[in-house]
């Protein structure tokens, strides 16, 4: 464990009068401890108290992974054929400050409902709250170490969306499509991908979040929009582009530039001192202002790092003030239902001077197949 990240884990800790926090595996998880686990259906759980040693409970067949952490607390392991019961017993007792009323703060939008009836069972006078910004703001700013890491999973994927475009051609199915970028993200060699891609053609690219299908056939004139991201050593991309396929009338051409032009007022927006609101609203005004804005559906984009979804969110209504180091979406989109959609979504880090655009694929619109 990291003293440099425990440190300012237990000054969030007393700022938020939590006597402990609980960390199944996911982001936070990989953040403090530096490594993944998976999370199944064998709890693994780690419990730092604000003051003295962190316990865990472990999978046995997961100590030998386990043991490369240097974890300086004591461990509780336990086996299939004996269940997890004991082990959560006994780190309960080797934290004797948490069995009178304490606060713990959990994860609530990671940890399962079994992990906590587990932890409520041996500890029954213990409050659990939700303290899961709270805890993510420890990766709210990223350090140059981890902008390289999202660079290289850009790099990356943008490598590959190339290689992609260079084989898509009319009659292909989407899924056919999908099956063509995973295969170059592997090659250009991603760790894994960010989320399952969505590849849309056609009426499809209208829904935000779209399945890549098997029965449609790309055709002349169709949208086809690409979400996908590579990841690389734990940190994610997630990118976006839409072109047409063969040929674009003059109407989905202004359709395009509208989303072009609110996402570079995003970008143009961002700066230390301003605040996500501040950004989502000038995307916002520009597509609201178009002759397109009754297809305006979502908000401006979302922070990125370890996960593909995390602060800052960027909104209306959303006050926080942007600093340097915070990395997010910029990802603007209109969406004509049963028609097309255009989304254009760029990863940016704020600077002290304004944002650093890490992608650089082109953004112009680009007629494939």
């Amino acid at each position: 464990m990291s003293d440099n990240r425990l440190q300012p884990l237990r000054e969030i800790m007393r700022s938020q009068t939590l006597d402990a926090v609980g960390f199944v595996p996911g982001p936070n998880f990989r953040w403090l401890f530096q490594r993944d686990f998976h999370l199944m259906e064998r709890p693994l759980l780690v419990i730092v108290p604000v003051e003295g040693d962190a316990v865990a409970i472990v999978p046995n067949l997961e100590m030998a992974s386990f043991d490369s952490l240097d974890f300086p607390g004591m461990v509780f392991d336990w086996r299939d054929e004996t269940g997890y019961a004991s082990a959560f017993q006994k780190a309960a007792e080797a934290l004797p400050q948490l069995m009178s009323a304490s606060r713990f703060g959990l994860e609530a939008q990671r940890m399962r409902v079994f992990e906590l009836m587990a932890l409520q069972q041996v500890l029954p006078k213990v409050e659990f709250v939700d303290a899961h910004a709270e805890i993510s703001s420890l990766r709210l700013l990223k350090s140059a170490a981890e902008i390289d890491l999202l660079k290289q999973a850009i790099r990356i994927s943008e490598e590959a969306l190339e290689a992609t475009l260079q084989e898509v051609r009319v009659g292909q199915s989407e899924k056919e499509i999908e099956a063509i970028l995973l295969r170059q993200l592997f090659a250009h060699g991603a760790d894994g991908v960010s989320f399952e891609p969505i590849v849309a053609a056609g009426d499809n690219s209208a829904q935000p979040h779209a399945s890549a299908r098997h029965d449609y056939r790309v055709q002349r004139g169709d949208a086809l929009l690409i979400d996908f991201g590579a990841r690389w050593r734990g940190y994610n991309a997630d990118i976006t582009r839409t072109f047409f396929i063969g040929e674009v009338s003059e109407f989905d051409r202004a359709f395009y530039d509208t989303v072009l032009a609110a996402n570079e007022a995003g970008k143009a927006a961002t700066r230390a001192g301003a605040t996500a609101a501040q950004v989502d609203d000038t995307v916002q005004k520009v597509l609201e202002g178009s002759q397109f804005a009754a297809f305006a559906r979502h908000k401006t984009g979302h922070g990125l790092g370890l996960d593909v979804h995390e602060a800052p969110q960027i909104m209306r209504g959303n006050e926080q003030m942007l600093q340097s180091g915070m990395v997010f979406t910029v990802e603007p989109g209109l969406y004509r239902l049963g028609e097309c959609g255009v989304r254009i979504e760029d990863d940016i880090v704020v600077t002290d001077t304004g944002m650093e655009c890490l992608t650089s694929f082109p953004r112009d619109l680009r007629i494939v197949g």
